[in-house]
């Protein structure tokens, strides 16, 4: 099993966490796949976003993979008057991870971690340990020692199709 660097700045903070690996499929890189790809439930599955505050800048933030962002709420959880998603083209170089692979932890520059609040609801969730094809399984509170967080109501389910 491959240790990201996500993985070893939890293994240097002395944090308990497991590496759940799964085959990616380059077809669907969505959140209810890995969720169902490591046998867990969606609303305990965080996908990490990456928008951009009008006025505080890039930011993060995690919520559960059946849900979507509510960007509105965000905005007004993080001090801006509008936020959006910045372009998958951009996030690698903001984050150092790719597309389907952005871990809240271990990005280039450390980002405020908006993390929607059923989080709580969990003893264990699961987060991109900062690749494609792997999750890692930590307590919401173990992620807060690693990353600045915020906890806040930023998810809105899917519409059905």
């Amino acid at each position: 099993m491959t240790k990201t660097n996500a993985a070893r700045i939890l293994d240097r903070a002395g944090i308990h966490y497991e590496l759940r690996e799964y085959a990616v499929d380059e077809n669907d890189l969505s959140a209810p796949h890995v969720a169902a790809a490591i046998g867990m439930p969606p609303d305990q599955v965080f996908k990490t976003l990456v928008p951009r505050g009008d006025r505080t800048g890039v930011l993060l933030a995690a919520i559960p993979a059946s849900t979507e962002l509510d960007l509105k709420s965000l905005a007004a959880a993080s001090g801006n008057k509008k936020v959006e998603l910045v372009p998958v083209k951009e996030v690698l170089g903001l984050t150092g991870y790719i597309r389907g692979g952005v871990s809240p932890v271990g990005t280039r520059k450390p980002y405020r971690l908006y993390l929607d609040e059923t989080a709580d609801l969990w003893d264990i969730v699961s987060v991109s340990a900062g690749m494609r094809g792997c999750q890692m399984l930590l307590a919401p509170g173990d992620l807060d020692r690693v990353v600045e967080t915020t906890r806040c109501a930023i998810a809105v389910s899917q519409p059905s199709a």
